[in-house]
């Protein structure tokens, strides 16, 4: 029988078949990139048009199916998704603070009907917003799902076979030795092992493959993508968020009738809250007082007591900014801090009508607060049920020699009370709600002094108000901190942050980690010396393989000794080519 010749296209082919499978990203389509029409010759009749009918919508759901999870594709909604969080971080969310969005649409009254229509003020839940979400949530299924089962059909695979002519190779190495093709080859075997490569064991070659570890990033890195998109999903969906505000030695409980604003997912249910307490026993609070960043906090730490469910064990925890208490799966910040004067309202009878911390909003970084008593439980004197109301300003650091009002430090430096006092009606009966920092005075008249000026009296600690015409008495009676905390409840942080870290281990292992595979061939020489020949093949191009080669050949040496002479023989100790 007369031998064949390998012709350069079976050559090809058997290089290819060596490389086949080093990676388990899908292969480009080749031919027709418009889809034409998949339903064929259309038959006659009434049955004719319904089979066609159906292979055109298959074909084409097929081929939607293939455009949507190729990864070019998925590229494309990722980076559309990327955009699409822009207007979110930019334009005031009313999902977040409604209040400044609404702010946001007075300011700019011919913008905020187009970004309403186009659900700019509330991106996260709008329907282009879902829209790519759900698609990238489907291209990334669509591509990791195949190319998972692809990339473990590898694992259980075993690495190819050699190719016919080794020389083909991009990295390349071959001597001559004494050494007997088997003792070479049972070498090789043994020191390929010893490298932590999986072993193919042939007639007169020896295959090996390493560097799985790549498409196992590549895989981790896009399965990290889906958790990401799982866990932002699930906290918008399950999250809860509350600010309360709390008077030093007051105390909360995690329901839904203590919070001050509460905001949740859609669904989420208030049965979920979890049912721990806590108590402000102190508020600490230092600040620069010379300098460029006078008045800046130094020190600025609530402490609290707190159980984690009724009848627990009574804990201490110090909360900071940005050192939030981390109770029954809620974290719970310390975000502002501010003062109550305490104070007692005597009605027109001399009895007790209103005793208490009254909490003051904060109107600039010196704590300028502004101050509203509302008593409905008043009686004049002449025993009339009424309503009293006082307004003004609690202001921690007074100094009337800059003529001014405001707070000049935010200590207790020189704390006074400045109220003025009405009657009537507080409108509480209407069954309105009514903010706690408002005083609505429509219905109520001011009190007057005798030469017809408003009355207005600034307090200092111990002092008392008396009200004309006997209508009480207001006693300053000290001042209390309160703490402004937000209990935020986000269920998929945890998970999101383990996809973050998954996803960076996974890139690192597809940029740094290299594929590729070994072969040793070892057969008889003509000349009865065994000619032994050592190529690899990686992924991509990389200098790394030659040198790993090299160092692979050098490692075989003491068991397949190059012979002294050889006429034909390279040196591999000068590297393998590349």
């Amino acid at each position: 029988m007369a031998k064949t010749e390998t012709t350069p296209a079976a050559e090809d082919k058997d290089v290819g078949a060596a490389g086949s499978q080093l990676s388990t990203a899908p292969a480009e389509e080749t031919g027709q990139a418009v889809p034409g029409s998949f339903g064929g010759v259309r038959k006659p009749g009434a049955l004719g048009l319904l089979a066609w009918s159906g292979r055109e919508a298959v074909g084409w759901a097929r081929w939607i199916w293939r455009q949507l999870t190729s990864m070019r594709v998925a590229l494309i909604l990722l980076f559309l998704l990327s955009l699409a969080t822009i207007p979110g971080s930019l334009i005031p969310q009313t999902s977040i603070d409604a209040v400044k969005a609404e702010n946001w649409r007075k300011a700019h009254e011919t913008l905020a009907p187009v970004y309403d229509k186009l659900g700019l003020f509330h991106v996260y839940s709008s329907v282009w917003f879902s829209a790519i979400y759900i698609l990238l949530f489907t291209s990334l299924i669509g591509c990791i799902v195949p190319r998972t089962w692809q990339f473990v059909g590898q694992l259980r695979g075993r690495p190819p076979a050699a190719p016919r002519r080794l020389t083909r190779l991009p990295a390349y190495t071959t001597w001559r030795t004494e050494a007997e093709p088997e003792q070479v080859l049972a070498a090789a075997e043994k020191l390929l092992k010893r490298r932590r490569f999986r072993v193919r064991r042939a007639d007169d070659s020896v295959g090996s493959e390493k560097g799985y570890l790549r498409e196992a990033g590549n895989l981790l890195f896009h399965i990290s993508l889906i958790v990401m998109l799982v866990a932002f999903a699930s906290g918008q969906l399950w999250k809860s968020e509350g600010q309360s505000l709390i008077v030093e030695g007051k105390g909360f409980s995690n329901k839904l009738a203590q919070y001050d604003d509460f905001k949740s997912g859609s669904l989420f249910d208030s049965d979920d809250l979890e049912p721990f307490s806590f108590w402000l026993d102190g508020f600490e609070a230092t600040y620069e007082r010379t300098g460029p960043q006078r008045g800046t906090p130094r020190t600025y730490e609530a402490h609290v007591s707190y159980r984690e469910r009724p009848g627990g064990p009574l804990l201490k925890k110090t909360i900071k900014v940005n050192k939030p208490l981390e109770v029954a799966g809620s974290k719970v910040f310390l975000i502002g801090h501010g003062y109550a004067p305490v104070v007692t309202v005597k009605d027109g009878q001399g009895d007790i009508a209103f005793r208490g911390p009254v909490p003051s909003l904060p109107l600039d970084g010196n704590i300028t607060e502004t101050t509203v008593i509302k008593v409905p439980d008043y009686r004049d004197k002449n025993n009339k049920p009424d309503d009293l109301g006082f307004q003004g300003s609690f202001v921690p650091t007074l100094d009337l020699s800059t003529e001014s009002m405001n707070s000049q430090f935010p200590a207790l430096d020189n704390p006074h009370l400045v109220l003025t006092a009405y009657r009537g009606s507080l409108g509480l009966d209407s069954g309105l709600p009514q903010s706690v920092y408002r005083l609505d005075v429509s219905k109520m008249k001011q009190f007057k002094k005798e030469n017809g000026r408003p009355f207005a009296q600034a307090l200092k600690v111990g002092d008392k108000m008396t009200l004309p015409d006997g209508a009480g008495t207001l006693e300053f009676d000290g001042i209390k901190p309160w703490a402004t905390f937000q209990v935020s409840q986000q269920p998929g942080n945890g998970a999101a942050l383990g996809g973050a870290v998954a996803a960076l281990v996974g890139v690192a292992a597809s940029l740094f980690i290299q594929r590729r595979r070994v072969w040793v061939r070892a057969v008889a020489g003509e000349d009865g010396q065994t000619v032994v020949e050592v190529a690899g093949l990686g992924r991509s191009e990389s200098a790394r393989l030659p040198e790993e080669l090299a160092d692979l050949a050098v490692a075989l040496y003491p068991d397949a000794p190059p012979v002294t002479d050889p006429a034909d023989s390279a040196d591999p100790s000068e590297g393998a080519r590349a």
